[in-house]
């Protein structure tokens, strides 16, 4: 199905879920809307405050969250029109989803990449307990050695500086660094990579794999990523860098893959009690945060954007799609030289009631890129979260993005990274529903 008939299912599906309402509730339609849309304003109401508030008012809000959207499906029930608002949301979900394939174009044009040939002494770092122990559970290390690789298998009862593992094979000669782990051992490997302009290589065996998927890598079976040692491609992408003075006063210059958190989210991290307990201490810590009653109060200056006092703020290495269903957690390119910028600050249960309706955009969301930010504070140290590990610097924090510093060495074939679907803008979808003839087949009327 070409774009233009994809376009036509859009604007076809969102008026039949305007006219089943009409239909089969007549002017009690107007009622079901407006109790929808309080249902929505409710939830969102007692997760803020649930959020911010502890004791009575935290029950209380819990109690508000739990039972505005069943009050609404009982009274949609007991009006019997419960059949009526599944079938106009089910034709709704069918419109957003055919108007967002309509608006996409295959996304922007993949990374430039180029042939590349077999290293002659490349040297992996793999940690054992990486993704529920995937190393083992796919051989990894077996078949990393089988193509000639040398591995370093990672004592999971000593710690060890991956960094000095990786320095120290490039002044034995290798030709190739890589990982198989988490992100944030992606990024301590990809640092000394780059810094030497050797090709890095990583192997998707970490629990969330970032990096990998926004690379375009097999995430379900990391062993796929090894045919970069005998049939690979080489990309040349951004590397984050944040930049200043740790807790104990000394300077350090640090690498991220994907991002660096300040703000709420990397407070909550500090804590010891968070790895044993995260729910409690997310509910326990969150209050003050939120409302600046604990913490350092954030100054935030990205390019020509200031923002004074976010509560929450993430700097990423490339921005991320905000058209991913599944969150922002994707990007298309690692190549463009910008950071991405997102800061949170919500002040009121209607400015998240209000990001809420509008699907994350509101007053509360600020969305940037920038090439440079700078982070400083109402303290000397703050908390800040590079690529999940938990540390304290000083400030000021400085993030920039040197562009594609680092070579990245991936297979061949591989799956790819999947697209992020543009929001719908239903004015171009409605222009190029109606366009007919060679237009529509051969550019976007919009």
């Amino acid at each position: 199905m070409n774009r233009r008939w994809t376009a036509r299912l859009a604007l076809a599906s969102g008026v039949a879920a305007v006219a089943v309402l009409l239909v089969f509730a007549g002017i009690a339609s107007v009622v079901l809307v407006a109790v929808g849309l309080a249902g929505i304003a409710l939830t969102a109401a007692g997760v803020w405050w649930l959020l911010t508030h502890t004791g009575w008012v935290r029950a209380l809000a819990a109690l508000l969250a739990v039972a505005a959207p069943i009050t609404v499906l009982v009274l949609y029930a007991a009006a019997g029109l419960l059949w009526v608002v599944l079938v106009s949301l089910g034709l709704w979900s069918l419109a957003l989803s055919a108007g967002r394939a309509a608006l996409s174009d295959g996304g922007a044009p993949g990374m430039p990449e180029r042939s590349a040939g077999r290293p002659e002494h490349p040297f992996l770092i793999m940690n054992p307990r990486s993704g529920g122990g995937k190393v083992e559970k796919f051989h990894l290390a077996e078949r990393a050695r089988e193509l000639g690789a040398e591995v370093v298998v990672l004592d999971p009862d000593h710690r060890q500086d991956v960094a000095e593992l990786a320095r120290q094979a490039v002044r034995d000669g290798a030709d190739l660094l890589g990982v198989a782990g988490g992100d944030g051992t992606q990024a301590l490997v990809a640092g000394v990579a780059a810094e030497n302009d050797i090709p890095f290589m990583v192997i998707s065996a970490g629990t969330r794999n970032h990096f990998a998927m926004d690379l375009g890598l097999d995430r379900q079976d990391p062993s796929t990523c090894l045919a970069a040692l005998s049939d690979g491609v080489e990309m040349r992408v951004d590397l984050g860098h944040i930049e200043a003075g740790e807790a104990d006063g000394e300077t350090t210059e640090r690498v991220f893959v994907n991002n660096a958190s300040f703000g709420a989210y990397a407070a909550v991290v500090q804590s010891p009690a968070y790895r044993d307990d995260k729910a409690r201490t997310v509910l326990e810590t969150l209050p003050d945060l939120l409302t600046h009653h604990a913490g350092a109060r954030l100054r935030v200056r990205a390019g020509s954007l200031t923002l004074n006092a976010p509560q929450a703020l993430l700097v990423s290495n490339n921005p991320y799609g905000r058209g991913d269903s599944a969150g922002l957690g994707r990007r298309e390119r690692l190549d463009s030289g910008e950071l991405g910028v997102l800061g949170v600050d919500v002040a009121s249960a209607a400015e998240a009631t209000e990001l809420l309706l509008r699907g994350g955009r509101g007053r509360g969301l600020t969305v940037a890129t920038a090439r440079e930010v700078v982070i400083d504070a109402d303290t000397p140290v703050i908390p800040v979260g590079v690529d999940g590990e938990a540390l304290l610097l000083r400030t000021p924090v400085r993030c920039r993005l040197p562009s594609r510093e680092l070579r990245v060495r991936v297979p061949r074939h591989r799956p790819g990274v999947p697209r992020s679907a543009p929001p719908v803008d239903w004015r171009r979808v409605r222009r190029l529903a109606l366009t007919m003839g060679r237009t529509a087949a051969g550019r976007d009327p919009a």
